[in-house]
């Protein structure tokens, strides 16, 4: 479904997409393939996938290859207005050091905003926004 709307919202602005589906953990992370990944609020991980996603993100990124992250803090649990709503799947400021270790942060950031994506991300949000770059 997701593919769907993406490929009918490329033909209206006339741009060329390759998609791809896969789980993370069946992505192949070609190593040093990509000069950027963003992870948008990919909080269906638990801790011992998201070392996995994360050692994968880091792994395919090219010397100088920039990680723009975004996701819910802990907090998030307290708005109910999105999210995965499991303490495990929220993001920290030191968790994200920690699986990010290999990555040089440039930026991290923890803040509240109001979203409106939706009936299932609507309201103020706890948030947290990473730039990483691989050395």
């Amino acid at each position: 479904v997701g593919v769907a709307k993406a490929r009918a919202f490329a033909a209206r602005e006339g741009v060329r997409v390759d998609y791809s589906v896969s789980s993370t953990d069946d992505w192949p992370w070609d190593a040093e393939a990509m000069d950027g990944v963003a992870a948008i609020f990919v909080q269906f991980a638990d801790p011992a996938m998201r070392r996995r996603l994360f050692a994968g993100i880091a792994r395919t990124l090219r010397p100088g290859g920039t990680l723009l992250l975004q996701g819910y803090t802990p907090r998030q649990l307290e708005y109910r207005t999105g999210g995965p709503g499991r303490l495990d799947h929220l993001y920290t400021a030191d968790q994200l050091r920690a699986d990010l270790g290999s990555l040089e942060i440039e930026q991290l950031i923890e803040y509240e905003a109001d979203l409106a994506e939706g009936d299932g991300h609507h309201g103020r949000s706890a948030l947290v926004g990473v730039i990483a770059r691989k050395p």
